[in-house]
């Protein structure tokens, strides 16, 4: 897998100087220029928060003009933990890389993912030494088979936002997330969304919007 730092669209404060950052991980297909079209829904929130939102890594494996953190062609559960694994690297890579361009620390940036962009936000935060500020999931999933909790080293909060009527990542996988992850003392706040299938709607852009402001210290 190429391990260059990532690109996409980006969004600058509303305000002056950044000092925060929040970054999208879109899902599977798609790519940055889908998940930015959030920031002005949240730059009012967060005046003076830089938005990026990168294009994943590698080229959809199906084709079409969008990106995959990780192949989709074998849909088992070894196959989903070792794409996560692979991509982990690359993400962990970028992450570092804005800490250093905007000269911030790791409790100044959020992570927002949304469905395959969630489990790479809920693999790589918790294993990266310095805490970010937190992570905020749309309709996704941890995928571990165990290994976090050796390989935990910080916490940081997290908001888990899922619909009930999710055909592609099934609701259930956000009470299986929020136990793992409770279970490793990680803080956890749900929302479920009723009657919602794989998408955002405005109540759990809302709740994002404000555990952001929480987290960040806004």
């Amino acid at each position: 897998m190429n391990k260059s730092i990532l690109n996409g669209p980006e969004l600058a404060p509303k305000r002056g100087s950044v000092k925060q950052l929040v970054i999208f991980l879109h899902g599977y297909g798609s790519n940055g220029d889908d998940l930015i079209g959030l920031a002005p829904l949240m730059r009012d929130a967060l005046p003076d928060a830089q938005f990026l939102s990168p294009n994943a890594p590698t080229p959809c494996g199906m084709g079409g003009p969008g990106f995959e953190w990780f192949q989709l062609m074998d849909r088992s559960a070894p196959a989903r933990l070792a794409g996560t694994q692979a991509a982990a690297p690359v993400l962990d890579a970028y992450i570092t890389a804005q800490c250093e361009r905007f000269g911030l620390a790791e409790r100044d940036i959020a992570l927002v993912g949304f469905s395959q962009g969630t489990m790479m936000s809920l693999h790589a935060a918790p294993r990266r030494k310095a805490a970010l500020a937190g992570v905020v999931g749309y309709s996704g999933r941890l995928i571990d088979d165990g290994a976090l909790a050796r390989e935990i080293a910080s916490r940081p909060p997290m908001l888990l936002v899922h619909g009930t009527q999710d055909e592609i990542v099934p609701y259930q996988g956000l009470e299986l997330s929020k136990a793992a992850l409770e279970a490793l003392d990680v803080p956890v706040e749900t929302v479920t969304c009723p009657g919602l299938g794989h998408g955002i709607d405005p109540a759990g852009l809302a709740a994002g919007g404000a555990f952001l402001q929480k987290v960040l210290a806004v």
